[in-house]
């Protein structure tokens, strides 16, 4: 199809300039929560120190302020970021420097003061994790109480109108059977933006069946999201339905046009890299750090490693192999998203096409 050449075209020209819009900072491994699926295996009393700020701001000054696109943000993620003592320090150090900055929380520490204290320091966008309702959230999220804590925060952040906000969920085996009633549940809270998605094994979620799905529901995900999706472009008055879109995952075949907003295009080490909490540069902090990190903040200069590396995220050929090598969407997938290559990158490890099929 024509939109299909064009999108190519378009992925290609994005990736020949590799303009940087996202970096993310780990800026620590500790976690007040125990996570079904956490893939760094964070922990309350995380080995990590937490990257001293002034040693990511050096690394953050190498980028140069005319290469700074107007919407450059840099999102602060962990572990639990909240658990910085000096986070409303971190967001206004950045903030000073003409920066947006955003940040990824699982809400257990957003209350009121929290809230006035980030947006003061400068947050212009804020990401909750909800994985289920009640039980089934504070189940995956490996901590009691999680939930009550998670819907404050959404509904505190929900209400702000300075604020980019969306909500991220996790489906599994369990909350599979609550999308009709999650989606209720954030609708009543004024949450505008849903974004889900599924999980690879990797981490903690290696070898726990509960947390990945079958392909019937897969499919039972996909067909809830374009009904949604559709259900709302349906509407011509009034105010706009809650967005629900699925994440970057990976190409989806037959569902690709009907559950984003743009198909699919693994962004990391395009428009988005990160600095991870021992200073090594790589893509997002989801992909395996160990097999495709560029460099090091406390050795390179971060925007050096931009511009001269990370051959392996803008020349995807060398991932055709394994079930990939004769793959018939091959150059609409390119091998899907670089976190479903890991270890020794023999295979990749999710195919998200053949679950659509």
């Amino acid at each position: 199809m024509l939109r299909d050449t064009l999108f190519r075209l378009f992925r290609a020209n994005e990736t020949k300039v590799h303009e940087l819009n996202y970096l993310f900072w780990e800026c620590t491994t500790r976690c007040n929560l125990h996570c079904r699926h956490c893939g760094s295996d964070c922990m309350a009393a995380s080995e990590d120190i937490d990257m001293p700020l002034e040693d990511f701001l050096r690394a953050l000054d190498t980028i140069p302020v005319k290469e700074r696109p107007p919407e450059f943000t840099v999102v602060l993620t962990g572990g639990e970021p909240l658990l910085r003592p000096d986070i409303a320090e971190v967001g206004r150090a950045i903030r000073q420097r003409g920066v947006r900055w955003s940040m990824v929380s699982n809400g257990w520490f957003y209350d009121e003061a929290m809230h006035r204290k980030l947006m003061g320091a400068g947050m212009g966008a804020l990401t909750i994790s909800l994985d289920g309702l009640d039980e089934n959230h504070d189940w995956m999220r490996g901590r009691s109480g999680a939930y009550p804590r998670a819907e404050r925060a959404i509904a505190l952040a929900a209400a702000e109108p300075r604020l980019n906000f969306d909500v991220v969920s996790c489906i599994n085996r369990r909350s599979i059977t609550q999308l009709d009633a999650l989606y209720e549940k954030l609708v009543s809270l004024g949450v505008r933006q849903w974004r889900i998605f599924t999980i690879i094994p990797i981490g903690r979620a290696k070898d726990d069946p509960d947390m990945h799905l079958g392909d019937a529901q897969f499919k039972q995900l996909m067909d809830f999201i374009q009904a949604k999706r559709e259900a709302a472009a349906a509407v011509k008055e009034g105010p706009r339905p809650m967005n629900v879109t699925f994440s970057c995952e990976g190409y989806l075949g037959r569902y690709e046009w009907k559950v984003r907003s743009h198909p699919f295009f693994c962004r990391a080490g395009i428009n988005i890299a990160s600095v991870l909490i021992d200073g090594r540069i790589c893509g997002c902090p989801n992909i395996d750090r160990d097999a495709f990190s560029q460099g090091n903040i406390y050795q390179n200069s971060l925007w050096e490693v931009w511009q001269q590396r990370f051959r392996p995220f803008r020349d995807r050929s060398w991932a055709r192999k394994g079930r990939c090598a004769e793959c018939p969407v091959w150059r609409d997938c390119l091998g899907n998203g670089m976190h479903n290559w890991h270890g020794d990158c023999r295979e990749v490890i999710n195919c998200h096409y053949r679950k659509t099929l």
